[in-house]
């Protein structure tokens, strides 16, 4: 059996993050390698890789760590799962199970298909996720037995059609079958993989569809990278390791990840869980809170607080107050520079995804930050902004509207 990882597509809603899902990182892996250690549980050892022109060169170099046989497909242009399929064709004849990296789920989840392939007839096998509250993607409807009769793409809350989400775990017996069907769907959105699955139902291909209950984790917007530090510290363990250097006056309660090369100064607190990367110092007076996920090379710079947020490489605090956010690489923060997190209005904050305003969900969220962006002194971040990536930020200015990538300086005179 060939595992397919779809690597290929852009996340549209995560800008000003243009980091592609799966190569975000968590305590020092990405989410494609978590993804490897989980096929290489499961004895899944033979994996294609659908990339980007973008991606295609840190694709190959985790796939030169990754002790499996893996094989890179180029993708030229984001065009959907039939179009990846159609790419990587000339590399599977046999059974293929097809996987989103951007999800994050339990052994379970793979085993539980595995097992029921071995038991079945059927054609194909889909993962189910059986939720309990509404989730923007996309549902499977099934007969009494167990089979998919039907796949409805972001029902709307409160027109859930059944509790069982579609997982991009599928497992296709003959996938030149389905490749046949995909040949002859003729779409102009990139939903022909989904509609030449819905064909095969409708000419009686028996696809079988195993609810899961185990653990889900997706990432659609950049707020859902703070639920996967949640996750992540929850699961791990503690460690310092026999580099760093505490000064004797630091404080730390709590559960720490603390990689080599990390300086914590004096009088510096760490209330954990937190995790913070290679080569990163905390200086004197500091404060890191619950939850902060604090990457490799970082300043957390005097009498900065940073709180519940996902800081990625090289950024430097002095004086701020960060909380709830997510900070991209190579940002710096003038003093007394500040993320506010709470709406006025006491509501859960809204962010300005494309034309829409979507509601996070949160009572709690701060900024989201691209990167390489500069922070002026005393400048004030309201809940939700998004600034895009190499924006300077003069001194004295208080945010709140987005930062968009055709206005780089923002000033007091831009207001």
């Amino acid at each position: 059996m060939k595992t397919l990882l779809l690597c290929g597509g852009a996340g549209k809603r995560m800008a000003p993050l243009t980091e592609d899902k799966f190569l975000f990182n968590f305590m020092g892996k990405t989410l494609l390698e978590y993804q490897f250690n989980l096929l290489v549980k499961a004895g899944l050892n033979d994996v294609i890789l659908v990339c980007n022109p973008q991606n295609q060169q840190k694709v190959a170099e985790i796939v030169g760590r990754i002790p499996v046989k893996a094989a890179v497909v180029l993708q030229e242009t984001p065009r959907g799962i039939a179009d990846a399929l159609e790419c990587a064709s000339d590399l599977f004849d046999d059974e293929l199970l097809i996987i989103n990296p951007n999800d994050l789920f339990e052994l379970t989840a793979l085993t539980a298909l595995i097992e029921t392939r071995c038991s079945s007839a059927a054609k194909s096998f889909m993962l189910g996720h059986v939720v309990s509250e509404y989730f923007p993607g996309g549902y499977l409807v099934t007969d009494e037995k167990g089979n998919l009769s039907h796949i409805v793409e972001k029902p709307g809350k409160g027109n859930e059609p059944s509790n069982l989400v579609n997982l991009l775990v599928h497992l296709h017996t003959q996938p030149a079958v389905l490749m046949d069907y995909i040949h002859h769907v003729r779409s102009e959105r990139d939903d022909v993989y989904e509609q030449a699955v819905d064909a095969m139902c409708r000419d009686n291909h028996q696809i079988r569809v195993v609810p899961y209950t185990g653990t889900w984790h997706a990432i659609k917007y950049p707020w859902n990278l703070l639920d996967f530090v949640h996750l992540f510290l929850d699961k791990a363990d503690s460690y310092i390791s026999p580099t760093v250097q505490i000064s004797e006056r630091a404080i730390i309660h709590g559960k720490v990840i603390i990689e080599d090369g990390v300086r914590i100064m004096g009088n510096a607190v760490i209330n954990g869980p937190v995790y913070l990367g290679r080569g990163t110092v905390v200086g004197n007076n500091a404060h890191v809170g619950e939850y902060s996920h604090i990457g490799a090379n970082c300043v957390i710079g005097f009498t900065s607080e940073i709180k519940g947020s996902y800081i990625e490489n090289d950024c430097c605090f002095y004086m701020n107050r960060v909380g709830n956010s997510i900070v991209g690489t190579f940002c710096k923060f003038g003093a007394g520079t500040h993320t506010n997190t709470q709406s006025l209005e006491g509501q859960t904050v809204r962010v300005r995804i494309g034309s829409d305003l979507v509601d996070s969900g949160v009572s709690e969220l701060g900024a989201i930050i691209g990167n390489n962006c500069n922070f002026g002194v005393d400048v004030s971040i309201m809940p939700g902004v998004k600034i895009s990536a190499n924006s300077i930020i003069e001194p004295a200015v208080c945010l709140t509207q987005d930062i968009l990538p055709q206005m780089p300086v923002f000033s007091m005179a831009a207001t």
